[in-house]
């Protein structure tokens, strides 16, 4: 048989599996020199170029602080004196009758006030819970919303509404509108970023997907052990040169394929690439706290640098915006205390109240708090009645609460040291400046420069947005 018969009765996976190789500098010059006349290769331009805003922006970066399960707002920022006075009385029926309740099924659940002392701070005398002494020392910086307001009481899809703005599954995240509205300023990490400690959210990877919008708005979780990120290091014996090379060659395909369809997910599997050969040197390289000061360590409270924790995760997240990274999302619970909250809440508070704090501080110290938001909040609250264990015996704790809860935001434009909204006598209602979900996400996009009701995208023959369809900017929060 000769050797051009051979060549023909080879099958396609023989051919590439002999040639790929070296027909790999043949394709890349041809291909690439075709690029040259069309768009920038991805190493110029960055993965997702930074876009300009629709107004003049307050922020750059935002570092979200979620904390799973929802903390007890009651026992933590808003102290009620006659929650404390009329305890043991049954709810009121004017309230009782639109309860919204997840576990209790009591027919007259009794009035619990908070076991633990409140305090004013700074020179705004915000009130503060002695479970919080690290978060009274920067008081000054934040700016604390009372009234929160969102529609579902059951973790999961309160979760999805808080990160997502929608109940259901299948919408982007908050971290990837904004990357899809104004890019990255980082040319080696991707520009939505995921940490976590503790508990992970009940509704997953959806809290951080991109939804319907291309894959290259995914937020990408930063592992804490092995490899920073999955599936980025290169194969034992494969030299970052060949890599570069196979990458090149993947690439120059991928683009006349990009050419023939307009695919975006050709584009974004080409930045994908690109990036990731980026980030194998640049996420060791952040991941290496250890040129941190001791001071600063000892300010976030971290004791061993190679084990995750919520301490870690917030310099980390300092780190990142520091590398031009556009969101940073810090999952930590679990703040879920059903039963027993006199001892589940203070053991959470020490594990976040000093980082959470440190961080303020931390970008403060470094001139980065001013184009930093930093929001603090978990995906609901805690009701203001009591909560019965399982067993006669259980030690009681707080169910969920949708009407009224606690949030605090710092930075990035945000008005320092003042308190929004007002809940009445005993906690369950917003009696001034309730601000629903859609209302906070509107905010938060005004303060990156970006119209939420113009922040669009379509699908299944629509346009689509984060707040969709109705939310207000609450401007009593900026400065």
């Amino acid at each position: 048989m000769t050797a051009f018969n051979q060549y023909l009765q080879q099958t396609r996976r023989q051919f590439f599996s002999k040639s790929a190789l070296s027909l790999a500098p043949i394709s890349v010059a041809a291909l690439l020199q075709q690029n040259r006349a069309g768009a920038e290769m991805p190493t110029r331009s960055g993965p997702l170029p930074a876009r300009e805003p629709n107004f003049p922006a307050r922020a750059k970066s935002v570092i979200f602080l979620s904390m799973i399960g929802g903390p007890s707002q009651l026992d933590l920022f808003d102290p009620k004196p006659e929650l404390i006075r009329r305890e043991g009385e049954p709810l009121p029926e004017s309230l009782l009758k639109n309860a919204q309740f997840a576990q209790i099924q009591e027919k007259q659940p009794k009035l619990m006030g908070s076991r633990w002392k409140f305090a004013r701070h700074g020179e705004s005398g915000a009130t503060i819970s002695e479970l919080l002494p690290h978060t009274a020392s920067v008081v000054d910086h934040l700016s604390i919303v009372k009234t929160i307001e969102t529609d579902d009481t059951n973790h999961m899809f309160a979760e999805l509404m808080m990160n997502t703005g929608w109940r259901q599954f299948g919408r982007p995240s908050l971290g990837s509108w904004v990357g899809y509205g104004l890019g990255s300023e980082s040319q080696d990490l991707p520009a939505f970023l995921v940490l976590s400690s503790g508990m992970r959210p009940r509704s997953k990877g959806a809290n951080y997907s991109n939804g319907f919008l291309p894959s290259k708005y995914q937020g990408t979780p930063l592992r804490s052990s092995g490899d920073p990120i999955l599936n980025v290091a290169s194969p034992a014996g494969f030299s970052r040169n060949r890599q570069q090379q196979s990458i090149e060659t993947i690439n120059a395909l991928n683009r006349v394929r990009l050419e023939q369809t307009g695919d975006d997910e050709i584009a974004a599997r080409i930045a994908s690439y690109e990036l990731a050969y980026r980030m194998q040197t640049a996420a060791p390289e952040l991941l290496d706290i250890e040129g941190e000061t001791a001071e600063t360590m000892a300010l976030y409270g971290i004791n061993d640098t190679s084990q995750p924790s919520f301490g870690r995760n917030c310099l980390l997240a300092r780190r990142l915006v520091e590398r031009g990274v556009r969101f940073v999302q810090v999952f930590h619970g679990d703040w879920d205390h059903h039963s027993n909250i006199a001892a589940g809440l203070p053991s959470q508070c020490k594990l976040t109240d000093q980082p959470a704090a440190a961080l303020i501080q931390d970008l403060a110290r470094r001139g980065l708090l001013d184009d930093t938001l930093v929001i603090w909040g978990g995906e609901l609250g805690r009701s203001p009645v009591a909560q019965k264990g399982k067993n006669p015996n259980d030690p009681f704790g707080r169910d969920h609460h949708i009407e009224a809860f606690t949030m605090w935001f710092a930075g990035g434009g945000v008005k320092p040291g003042q308190t929004i909204g007002k809940t009445d006598d005993l906690g369950y209602l917003a009696t001034e400046d309730s601000w629903h979900i859609y209302d906070m996400q509107a905010t938060i996009l005004h303060l990156l420069g970006l119209d939420h009701t113009q922040l669009t995208y379509q699908y299944q023959g629509r346009d689509f947005r984060l707040t969709d369809v109705h939310g207000e900017v609450k401007t009593e929060l900026f400065a």
